[in-house]
Formats: C-alpha cells, sequence, structure tokens
C-alpha cells in the first residue's frame, strides 16, 4: 500500500501515552470509538469532557474529531494549545506538537507547521526514531515553501537517524530528481529494497527510469503499479504514463509530495 500521509501518523502518537487510571482510559477509548463512528459526535463528547476536567485526553479526542473531520486548523491549535497545558518539561508534550505541524502541513499552512516541529525538536524528550521522523516532516513542509536547500539538509538528518525507513529514501529520491540530481536513482532504488511493492516508489522509479531513456523498465515498473493499485493516485499516474512510455517525450517528472488531506486516525510515528 502507499505511504501514508504523514497526519495520519500523527494523529495517534498521543494516543500510546499512559492514561493515569482506569476510568480516564475507559473514557478515552469510548471518546475515540464515537470519533471513528461520527466525528461530530466524537467533538460533541469531547468539548463536553474536556470542561469537566478531561484535561489533556480530552483534548487528544478533539484533535482526533478534528482531524476527521478535516479541520485542520482547529485540530493544530488544539494540539498546540495541549502541548502548552502540559509545558516543555513533559515528556508528551512533543508528541503534540508533531500532531500540530501535521495538522498545519494538511492545511496548507506550511510555515504554522515548522514552528511546530521546531518546537518538537527543541525538547531533549524525543528519541532519535522520532527526531528522524520529525526531520521527515519538516522537509515536506519546507518543499511547500520552495525552500529545497532547507529540505534537503532536514533529509540527509532523517535518512542517518530512520534509516530503514524507505518513506525517508522515497522523498529523498523524489527531492533529487525534482533538484536533477544524480543521487535520485541510488535513493530510489534503496526505498525499493526496503518497500519493494510500494506503488509510490514504483511509479517514480519508473519516471526515473523513462527520462534516463530505458523505456522497457519504466514500462515493466509502470504496469507493476497499476496491477498493484489500480484506483490510487499512483495507479492513474502510471496508466497515464503507459499510454506515452514509448513516445519521445518522457514521462512527467515526479515530484516530492506535499501534505494531504487523508482519513481520521492515526501516529506521529509508527509507520
Amino acid at each position: 500500500m502507499p505511504f501514508p500521509p504523514l497526519i495520519l501518523i500523527a494523529g495517534l502518537q498521543a494516543t500510546a501515552n499512559p492514561v493515569p487510571d482506569a476510568e480516564t482510559r475507559a473514557r478515552y477509548r469510548a471518546c475515540v470509538d464515537q470519533v471513528r463512528a461520527s466525528p461530530e459526535a466524537g467533538l460533541e463528547a469531547a468539548s463536553g469532557w474536556r470542561i469537566v476536567g478531561g484535561g489533556i485526553y480530552a483534548r487528544q479526542c478533539m484533535g482526533l474529531a478534528y482531524v476527521a473531520l478535516e479541520r485542520w486548523r482547529e485540530a493544530a491549535e488544539d494540539y498546540e494549545q495541549a502541548a502548552g497545558e502540559l509545558g516543555a518539561a513533559d515528556a508528551r508534550a512533543p508528541d503534540f506538537w508533531v500532531q500540530a505541524g501535521n495538522a498545519w502541513l494538511a492545511g496548507g499552512e506550511a510555515a504554522r507547521a515548522i514552528q511546530a516541529f521546531d518546537a518538537a525538536l527543541r525538547s531533549d524528550a524525543l528519541s532519535d526514531q522520532m527526531r528522524g521522523e520529525v526531520r521527515l516532516d519538516r522537509a515536506r513542509a519546507l518543499v511547500s515553501l520552495g525552500s529545497l536547500d532547507a529540505a534537503r539538509a532536514d533529509l540527509d538528518q532523517a535518512l542517518t537517524l530512520v534509516a530503514d525507513d524507505p518513506m525517508a529514501w522515497y522523498l529523498s529520491a523524489a527531492l533529487a530528481h525534482r533538484q536533477h540530481e544524480p543521487r535520485a536513482q541510488a535513493d530510489i532504488e534503496h526505498a525499493l529494497r526496503l518497500a519493494p511493492d510500494n506503488p509510490d516508489a514504483l511509479l517514480l522509479a519508473g519516471t526515473i527510469a523513462g527520462e534516463a531513456g530505458h523505456m522497457d523498465e519504466a514500462e515493466r515498473l509502470y504496469r507493476r503499479v497499476v496491477a498493484a493499485a489500480p484506483d490510487s493516485d499512483a495507479g492513474r499516474a502510471a496508466a497515464a504514463s503507459l499510454a506515452t512510455v514509448h513516445e519521445v517525450e518522457a514521462p512527467a517528472a515526479a515530484s516530492l509530495p506535499e501534505a494531504s488531506s487523508p482519513p481520521p486516525a492515526p501516529s506521529p510515528h509508527s509507520r
């Protein structure tokens, strides 16, 4: 299946944090279940819970409801308020900053996203794995702003921290391809070694092969995408490229993915 949108990943991170007692745990689970069944009803329940002292767990449930409703600004503001309530010393605060950043990014506010990611990166509580994933998120925001050299710096840091994450290599290859750098080929090959059936990586590999004049290889890769995920964005793009793969013009260049608007529920970083 395709690489998940990062906001999708972000939504579950704080849900993994332990809750203080069985009653809060049960109420939180019920709130999340309600969000999944009906985001509007879940938001109302979470708001009511927060008013009567639900604290950080009520805020997390509110944020999940806003994400499910694609109300990105409200989700981001809710997560930022949660991080502020916890304070910089609380190890859970970075999770909420990351969720805020992903919500800002999904809502098209990349500059606000970077501010939130920077707040997360300032925390000493981040593991190397989490820090690498935040660098990936930050690189996506920088690409949205056209700051490609800064995005490359973040991606290179991420590759040292999460070298086993195929999405890191895919994003690196996509940026290199966009900047016409030779490393695009090596990076997409690395991504495919880690995720050999991923449609997005296969599509980019096909584009790179086609632009290098290896049309048979491009066709083979495009056909794999169409066979594996015909109804996905990657599948439709591959089908369109197959129609022109033997023409003089090479397939259209791929670009580093921008923020998307995913379905509900999620963990900054349990890819």
